[in-house]
């Protein structure tokens, strides 16, 4: 297991107690457990990647997963009700497309949780240094 995966698994576990106990905060401001639980999902997650760049359909969601159109429209649902997607009407469909504002806390979360230790490790990889 290489470092980036270490820590990845570490605050994903950090992650999973704190919104199993319903401790989740970012400073002043809490930390949806809605959004977390959302973003527990693997499919939920490619979703948002999915919308992430520009608003899609149901249908074009759904061209790319191998689930039906109705499960699809449950994951966007949860996405929603997290705050993580937004949804407008066009026409005869309704257009998904990402928060970024409903990412702000977890983003804060997450920022918290990486102490300065961890910045300072993460920067010596990524400059690839040995010492």
């Amino acid at each position: 297991m290489d470092v980036h995966q270490y820590v990845r698994t570490a605050v994903y576990n950090t992650l999973l107690v704190q919104v199993s106990s319903g401790s989740l905060r970012a400073g002043k401001h809490s930390v949806s457990e809605a959004a977390f639980r959302a973003l527990a999902e693997p499919r939920r997650r490619e979703i948002l990647r999915l919308v992430r760049d520009r608003p899609l359909s149901v249908n074009e969601i759904a061209e790319h997963f191998e689930i039906s159109q109705q499960a699809v429209s449950q994951h966007l649902q949860v996405l929603k009700d997290a705050g993580l997607v937004a949804v407008r009407p066009d026409a005869q469909r309704r257009l998904y497309a990402v928060r970024p504002e409903g990412l702000a806390s977890v983003e804060a979360f997450l920022n918290e949780l990486w102490p300065a230790s961890l910045q300072r490790l993460k920067r010596k990889i990524e400059r690839g240094d040995a010492g």
